[in-house]
């Protein structure tokens, strides 16, 4: 799936048709913002959405296959770059705006003509994220051309990814920032694979030891389409359709409103992770007498590199002779055989200290520690090597068996399908509680209600230790299930919480369209066109209360409100029976 990201005029492929009325108001509003703020409007939009990962947790930094699709909820950057000439080979001033701007404050930077964007990965700022993708758009475009400066530029960011929840908001951010900034200086063809590559690494920069899934995800879905990922022995994507079951395949996300962010806790947990499977593919590797390579995983060693090095032959040749696997061993029973050996090799179900580790590795604590944790430092006692390895290898499989009951030709006729998928995703949970421990007691108990009330599976999804879950259901049980959330869960955390943070808490998702840029003669609404908008509003009082007033409060300004009122105060009384503006 090398092709280029795609532009577009419209935003109406983008989204589930329910979610247009609000999202084109919100389109409106961030067009409005900017022309307010910068004084004309944006020459194009970037847009990369979040994702929820259906199977292939935490494995994506260790290299193997995962399954994700994208979103609907995205993160959008407007951006207004200077084409003035003489701004060449001088340094360029990048303005960044926030429309969430009571919660992240205005900032400025200063880019030498050669140079890149400071990021200070100590401190948790929101600006770092579009840093990030600006540098490595940046050095994108030095490798081709080792004398590029790039442009100022006016930027404005609108994101409705929730920040923690486990939809990678970060690498939705990141991924726009870098399309935003390719575009900004001239490049009309971007390709998804080097987007995907180089987002990758530039998120890095903030703090975190991402693996490559949430930029895989935020730039080749599919719309209508799950994505299988595979890192090894290069990025490749795939989409993969779901099969037309009857019931549809539905699937439900519910926020735990336990934030993770995995920037701020990554020592303890996230980077933490990455630390304990490398050193894992290590230990093994050590014991099995083979020599690992490095490869593209965060610190240059994987436990997919470990299993390649196995069954490729890879011996070391300071260790005594080993009986290596066959080569020709087909690739689920190289897992299995990987999976059946970690017993044996990390047989210290209590963990491993530093001492331990470096001492098998025949090198100092110090050396360890450089080599290790330096770079993304890590806070822990003892490393549990074996139970992280455990996860990796039985999830990796986990993984193949998803996917093989998706392409299976008798699928949309197999009545078992629904709930053989779903037992998979229970076992992920299973796992990411008692042996990867990434879980926490709310996804637990949000998985457990589900369940309760018909779920086939249930699972948390992301980074975890907090977030989001997702939930394969049947679609007739959708607003049971989410009764059952509202009456046992939220309520019972806050039984306070209003109609619209319950309304936000959950949501029947759809595979949604990756990364898209969209051109500024989109933005050119008509009065008539916006009028239209608000009739659509005016219909939803009716029909859908949760959506209607709050929404053209929200989105259009008290000023946009009263001059379009005069067209529309008759229609939207008449409609909804009360005055909404």
């Amino acid at each position: 799936m090398d092709e280029p990201v795609p532009t577009t005029d419209s935003i109406d492929p983008l989204y589930p048709a329910a979610n247009l009325p609000s999202q084109k108001i919100r389109w409106q509003n961030l067009v409005k913002h900017f022309e307010e703020k910068y004084g004309g409007k944006p020459a194009f939009v970037a847009r990369s959405p979040g994702r929820v990962n259906l199977i292939g947790e935490h494995i994506d930094y260790s290299l193997y296959e995962v399954l994700p699709m994208a979103i609907a909820a995205d993160v959008l950057v407007a951006v207004g770059p200077s084409s003035d000439d003489s701004q060449k080979d001088v340094d360029a001033i990048i303005a960044m705006l926030n429309t969430n701007h009571r919660k992240h404050s205005p900032s400025q930077c200063t880019v030498p003509s050669l140079g890149e964007a400071h990021i200070d990965a100590t401190v948790h700022e929101w600006t770092n994220y579009f840093k990030a993708g600006f540098n490595g758009a940046i050095d994108l475009l030095r490798k081709e051309n080792a004398t590029f400066s790039p442009c100022s530029m006016d930027v404005l960011v609108d994101g409705d990814v929730p920040a923690g929840g486990g939809l990678s908001s970060s690498a939705a951010f990141v991924c726009a920032s870098a399309l935003a900034v390719l575009r900004a200086n001239g490049r009309e063809t971007v390709k998804k694979k080097e987007l995907v590559e180089l987002a990758i690494v530039s998120e890095r920069a903030v703090g975190v030891n991402s693996g490559g899934m949430d930029q895989s995800a935020s730039v080749f879905s599919v719309k209508g389409d799950a994505l299988s990922v595979s890192f090894s022995p290069e990025l490749h994507a795939e989409a993969i359709p779901f099969p037309q079951t009857k019931p549809p395949i539905t699937f439900m996300i519910a926020q735990s409103f336990v934030t993770s962010d995995k920037h701020v806790t990554g020592p303890r947990c996230y980077n933490l992770r990455v630390v304990e499977c490398t050193l894992a593919a290590e230990m093994m590797a050590k014991g099995l007498g083979v020599e690992l390579k490095g490869d593209s995983g965060p610190l240059g060693r994987s436990l997919r590199g470990l299993q390649h090095a196995f069954f490729g032959g890879g011996k070391s040749n300071n260790d005594p002779p080993v009986s290596l696997g066959d080569p020709q061993t087909p690739y689920k029973e190289q897992l299995e055989t990987m999976l059946s050996m970690v017993a044996e090799l990390l047989e210290n179900e209590g963990g491993y200290t530093r001492e331990e580790i470096a001492d098998s590795l025949s090198m100092t604590v110090p050396a360890l520690e450089e080599k290790y944790m330096t770079k993304f430092p890590v806070q822990a006692v003892r490393f549990m090597l074996g139970k992280r390895a455990r996860h990796v290898f039985s999830e990796a499989l986990r993984v193949i068996a998803f996917e093989e009951l998706l392409q299976d030709p008798s699928s949309t006729t197999d009545p078992d399908l629904l709930p053989r998928l779903g037992s998979l995703m229970n076992e992920t949970q299973d796992s990411c509680r008692d042996i990867y421990e990434c879980s926490c007691p709310e996804i637990d108990q949000l998985c457990s209600v589900a369940r309760e009330a018909g779920a086939y599976g249930s699972r948390l999804t992301g980074a975890g230790w907090g977030g989001c879950t997702v939930h394969l259901v049947p679609r007739h049980k959708v607003d049971d299930i989410r009764k059952a959330w509202i009456d046992k869960y939220y309520l019972v955390r806050e039984p306070d919480m209003s109609k619209e943070k319950l309304q936000e808490a959950v949501v029947v998702s759809e595979p949604g369209q990756g990364a898209v840029v969209i051109r500024k003669n989109s933005f050119n609404r008509t009065t008539q066109q916006l009028a239209k908008d608000y009739r659509t509003f005016a219909v939803l009082r009716v029909t859908d209360p949760s959506n209607s007033a709050r929404f053209l409060r929200r989105y259009y300004p008290p000023q946009a409100r009263q001059t379009m009122l005069g067209t529309l105060h008759i229609e939207v009384f008449v409609v909804s029976g009360a005055k909404l503006l």
